[in-house]
């Protein structure tokens, strides 16, 4: 007798609640004592070809016609790839796959939607409000492996969209829906149809509480590409990452703006994440950061006032607390006038967008010091770079393509690290300065308003 990790295989004599390998819970299994004597019999088969006679156009990518899905994919979807989308509940993973299956079914082809988690009613009623009616989206609330496969047997479909993996289920299987047996299956017989018949197939995927997809770790290994659907939910914005991509980049992102009338493709998002009024006042500085591939102009906005009690606060909206809580330290080492240990300091970001990387704490760290000093920054402005902790202004990658975004929205002046345009040729029209330290960087901030 002995017990089998289902996510990595690992076996031990006894059962173990977590396994040692993984660190996984709940994943062995019972195996039966004893060595199987059933052997895998020998087939006679001619199915191997020279590689210079496979059909290399039977792969191509097709669009579905939603420009930012094609743009994650690598080009669209190709015949017979399998497709894992995963995202928080209530993100809009169902809004934005019933919008790809209209559009696809738009254009003459037949698409069958499986839901297992709504009733074809609701469905329909999201398809209304979505303007996604089609005659060739064929629709079906199913939970029952068989009758899907039935389905697929019947009508046929040149598209396959299933809403979630984790709520269909085999009768022939022991396990309950969205258990890592019946998952297993599950997914394994959709992708031997999906290979057999070059049907291109999308599963919807549940997450679990630390962001993982819920289900064997084997499911991600199956499929050949997986997504990750992000967004807040007091935002419009919305983020298509592919983590895996047989057949493309996985450092792209497809930027989606969530409607009330449905889901539609973000050509240029940076407007999301730039303040409307026409005014500039002090503690607003932008930035340029990069979402893969794509740079995007934000808009990091500080205020600072006198503290009421004893002790100050420190509150972040879309930036790193603790790079903000470092920025601050510098000001206050570096920077002789600033003072800001008993003042109570506030930083966002304007769209609800996130700036995790470095690049962004020249931006963060001007636009402290403007709140501080009580001066805003000049108009067309933009501070792309790394700072230490020593105040050293450090250049950051890809900065070529940040000023060519940046110029392209308008901005007319940058602050850079020193030696950063080495190698990169400034924008037409743009002034670009280089600083050593940010104490040169503030005194820009004071001298002019250029």
């Amino acid at each position: 007798m002995s017990f089998t990790c289902t996510e990595c295989g690992y076996s031990t004599v006894k059962w173990l609640g977590r396994c040692p390998e993984c660190q996984a819970w709940g994943t062995l299994e019972e195996k039966g004592a004893g060595k199987s004597s059933v052997k895998t019999k020998v087939k006679k088969s001619s199915g191997a070809k020279s590689i210079n006679q496979i059909d290399s156009t039977l792969a191509q990518a097709k669009t579905t016609y939603v420009s930012e899905f094609d743009r994650v994919l690598g080009g669209g979807i190709v015949p017979g790839a399998v497709v894992l989308l995963s995202g928080e509940p209530g993100v809009g993973k169902s809004t934005l796959l019933l919008d790809v299956a209209s559009r696809v079914a738009k254009f003459g082809a037949k698409v069958l939607y499986v839901t297992g988690e709504e009733s074809a009613g609701q469905v329909r009623l999201r398809a209304e409000r979505i303007n996604a009616l089609e005659d060739t989206l064929l629709l079906a609330a199913e939970t029952d492996l068989g009758a899907v496969l039935g389905m697929i047997e019947a009508e046929e479909p040149e598209m396959l969209i299933v809403d979630s993996i984790q709520t269909l289920a085999s009768s022939e299987i022991d396990g309950v829906p969205g258990g890592v047996t019946q998952v297993r299956e599950v997914a394994a017989a959709l992708i031997r149809e999906a290979k057999a018949r070059s049907l291109p197939t999308v599963l919807v995927g549940h997450i679990t509480k630390d962001g993982t997809i819920a289900g064997p770790r084997l499911l991600e290994h199956l499929v050949d590409v997986v997504c990750n659907f992000e967004g807040e939910r007091h935002s419009r914005l919305r983020l298509l990452r592919a983590v895996k991509n047989r057949f493309g980049p996985t450092d792209d992102v497809g930027c989606f703006d969530m409607e009330e009338n449905g889901i539609k493709s973000l050509e240029d998002p940076s407007g999301l994440f730039l303040s409307r009024s026409g005014s500039n006042p002090p503690g607003t500085c932008l930035t340029v950061t990069q979402e893969g591939k794509r740079p995007l102009l934000v808009e990091v906005q500080s205020l600072i006032t006198e503290s009421a009690g004893g002790q100050s606060r420190r509150s972040v909206s879309g930036v790193d607390s603790s790079r903000v809580a470092m920025m601050l330290a510098v000001l206050s080492q570096k920077i002789g006038n600033i003072s800001l240990a008993k003042s109570d300091v506030f930083t966002a970001t304007v769209g609800g967008a996130k700036l995790a990387e470095p690049a962004s704490d020249l931006a963060i760290c001007l636009s402290l010091a403007s709140a501080a000093i009580g001066k805003p920054m000049a108009a067309k402005f933009v501070a792309i770079g790394e700072i230490s902790l020593s105040g050293e202004i450090r250049n950051v990658p890809n900065l070529g393509q940040r000023l060519n975004e940046a110029s392209r929205l308008g901005i007319t002046h940058a602050i850079v690290a020193h030696g950063a345009l080495r190698n990169v040729s400034t924008p037409q029209g743009m002034r670009v300065k280089e600083c050593e330290h940010v104490s040169e960087a503030v005194e820009i901030l004071l001298g002019s308003n250029q």
